[in-house]
């Protein structure tokens, strides 16, 4: 089936579903009352971090916040009993008063009775399994339809928010993305990068001529590669004429990103300028500690260009340097992330989340996500195709940016 007609299908079976009311309670007054959908609640877990903030508070502006929202059920896919990944919601729940549910309908209030005012969809860490392709496996698309079955048995919809990937498959995640669009309820996700602190504090002018950009990176090509990607995105959306889409990708590994980086296929003053906004940057060149490098090359709709260089062992951080038109000197910038307990990159994830549920608008466009998702699997299946350059429709998502960029700025410690 091509994308045409899969779309064509999923309009078909959305037909009437198209302007659900929000539910009664969404304007009801006190705290918003969510529903937490999580993979799994452990130390350090995504779900650890935003749904545990938004029932013990946090840090805003150097300041402790109080979010005005109460995670009324949760749900968690996994339960681990010790280790790494022992589960913490059990006693958690007795703490904070919230109801452990067995089925994702039952933490929405029930098949045909959803009583709560948002969703969170946090189906990050666990025991998945991987493809052929080092795709994780996370069932969110699977945990989405579940959602979106009590919305349509239930009548009404509320916002939800999916934290990362809308899914690590382009068509899915086009699906979950078409769903919220035909069913009319608030969709928002991504991750943290691009709204943490930056140093320095810099962001493209909006409208801005951009030539090229490339971002330093490191870790795993999945995980890692999906923040990097969103680093890549935030920047870039904000050029002249908005997101025009992209056009193909193309993944380059070992030996061929060191050839490739001397024939110049991406400009090397612009990877410098990234490399010398890194904290972690080790002695020396790339070459002589990263075993195997991989290069994301991205070419957009427009003719922009990008690379991102994943470099494990030389970088531990991710920097991102941009060419505007007109500019001698490369813009560089360092996503700034405080290191795991507090990993207080979270906490600007959560206050935007927080407005979210309060207003049911995303505050800046879902179809980042839904692009940065998309790229990242043809990317895999580039890589799996020995460094085949892919082109496909699918890429081709254009979108006008946020004015604002909603990074934090000032501190990240306790004032």
């Amino acid at each position: 089936m091509n994308r045409r007609e899969s779309l064509r299908l999923a309009g078909v079976a959305l037909t009437g579903l198209a302007g659900f009311p929000r539910d009664a309670s969404a304007t009801a007054p006190g705290p918003k009352r969510v529903a937490s959908v999580n993979s799994v609640y452990y130390k350090l877990s995504h779900s650890y971090h935003i749904a545990g903030r938004l029932m013990f508070g946090y840090t805003v502006k150097g300041r402790p916040h109080k979010p005005n929202v109460r995670v009324a059920r949760m749900f968690n896919d996994q339960y681990h009993a010790d280790g790494k990944m022992q589960d913490l919601s059990r006693g958690l729940a007795r703490i904070k008063n919230f109801e452990l549910t067995d089925t994702i309908a039952a933490a929405l209030g029930g098949k045909e009775s959803l009583d709560v005012d948002g969703v969170l969809l946090i189906c990050e860490h666990g025991d998945y399994p991987r493809n052929k392709l080092g795709q994780i496996l996370y069932p969110r698309f699977e945990m989405f339809e579940q959602i979106v079955e009590v919305f349509k048995s239930s009548k009404k919809s509320v916002p939800v928010f999916v934290d990362k990937h809308l899914s690590y498959d382009h068509a899915k995640a086009r699906k979950m993305y078409d769903t919220a669009k035909a069913m009319g309820f608030g969709l928002m996700a991504g991750s943290s990068l691009p709204v943490t602190w930056r140093c320095p504090e810099w962001e493209p002018d909006l409208g801005a001529k951009i030539r090229e950009a490339v971002v330093c990176w490191y870790s795993d090509l999945e995980i890692y590669g999906f923040h990097a990607l969103e680093v890549l995105q935030c920047l870039l959306e904000r050029r002249a004429g908005g997101e025009t889409g992209v056009k193909s990708v193309r993944t380059l590994q070992g030996n061929a990103v060191w050839n490739a980086w001397d024939r110049g296929e991406w400009d090397k003053g612009l990877a410098e300028a990234a490399l010398r906004r890194s904290g972690s940057r080790d002695y020396g060149a790339p070459r002589d500690h990263v075993e195997k490098p991989t290069a994301f090359l991205v070419e957009y709709v427009d003719g922009t260009r990008a690379t991102l260089l994943n470099l494990p062992g030389y970088v531990a951080d991710i920097t991102a340097a941009v060419k505007v038109v007109g500019d001698p000197k490369p813009h560089a910038t360092w996503f700034v992330l405080p290191l795991p307990p507090g990993a207080r990159f979270f906490d600007p994830l959560t206050f935007h989340i927080e407005s979210f549920l309060e207003t049911g608008k995303s505050p800046y466009p879902v179809e980042r996500t839904l692009l940065t998702s998309t790229l990242l699997d043809f990317l895999h299946r580039s890589m799996g195709e020995g460094g085949k350059t892919i082109a496909h429709d699918a890429m081709k998502i254009a979108y006008q940016p946020a004015k604002e960029s909603h990074f934090f700025r000032g501190p990240f410690s306790d004032d």
